[in-house]
């Protein structure tokens, strides 16, 4: 019986295969320097449904695909049958019977487990309300790159509890390091997804408290997709953790700060930091292609 390895969020890995990954993409890196090509993904197709707006994701796989010999298809859920009402399991079934692997980035996350298990080949989860694992991914490969081992290094996480502070908990809990989170009161990470690595995780009421000898500070906006109606009310929520310089200077000296993108200037972040020294957020964008590579290899290799 084929096994099918899915990638819903980082748990769908271990420890071994998280830096087995990390590891591949920094050598598709240095190929990609060295014009050093690959065709590994000839005759590959990836469907790609996109419920949610885009850029670095679609860009990053579709790119991966094209680099390496495959072929990506783009799927709006607009202008599919989707939009007229059909399932996620149908969906699933149909396409990989078409298809080699299929991306999706949606608000539900039940929909990438249903979609899952209904599906004959690969799923990637492109990003949902509750994780995005593969940002986590360009995210430990540049921390790795500037840090080396994770034992004993000490991530700060400051603003939303979201889906990006929920795969940072997952990261944890796997490569081992200590995370500190900082969030407004209501705005506090998934409880089950904290549960899991109460080892790992340290929530904080203060900002300083959580960014202080820390290795890496990390945020991300503080209005997700699907909530802009609550701008005005969220901006007064999150004042006070916003990294501005005097907060990021409670961190180690040799600091690093990281963003995934979109930045909102002046709100959760302010330019002399996400624009200065000591922010890696290029090279962590950068770094999404390499990993979506790697991830791609690393699911197809898995399922023969």
């Amino acid at each position: 019986m084929k096994i099918v390895r899915h990638f819903k969020s980082l748990l769908d890995i271990n420890r071994k295969e998280f830096l087995r990954i990390i590891e591949r993409a920094i050598t598709l890196k240095n190929d990609s320097k060295n014009n050093v090509t690959h065709n590994i993904f000839n005759n590959k197709t990836m469907a790609m449904i996109f419920k949610k707006n885009s850029t670095r994701t679609r860009v990053a796989f579709e790119t991966a695909m094209s680099k390496m010999g495959g072929h990506a298809i783009f799927l709006s859920s607009d202008t599919t049958q989707m939009s007229r009402g059909e399932n996620i399991s149908d969906t699933g079934k149909v396409l990989s019977g078409m298809v080699d692997i299929i991306l999706i980035r949606t608000h539900n996350h039940n929909e990438v487990v249903e979609l899952a298990k209904h599906s004959s080949v690969p799923v990637i989860n492109g990003l949902t309300e509750k994780f995005h694992p593969c940002q986590l991914l360009a995210d430990m490969q540049t921390f790795y790159e500037e840090k080396g081992a994770f034992e004993d290094k000490k991530i700060a996480w400051v603003g939303d509890g979201c889906n990006m502070c929920n795969s940072y908990i997952n990261a944890a809990k796997l490569l081992n390091f200590q995370l500190k989170i900082s969030t407004p009161s209501g705005c506090e990470p998934d409880k089950k997804t904290l549960s899991l690595a109460p080892d790992n995780v340290e929530l904080c009421d203060l900002p300083g408290k959580a960014v202080e000898d820390c290795d890496l500070v990390t945020t991300d906006v503080w209005t997700s997709m699907g909530d802009e109606s609550d701008v005005e009310k969220r901006k007064q929520l999150f004042r006070g953790f916003q990294i501005n310089q005097h907060l990021f200077d409670k961190a180690k000296h040799d600091a690093i700060f990281m963003h995934c993108l979109p930045a909102y200037r002046g709100e959760e972040v302010e330019s002399d930091v996400i624009d200065g020294k000591r922010s890696r957020v290029w090279q962590q964008a950068q770094n999404r292609l390499f990993t979506s590579q790697a991830l791609i290899e690393f699911l197809l290799n898995e399922s023969e």
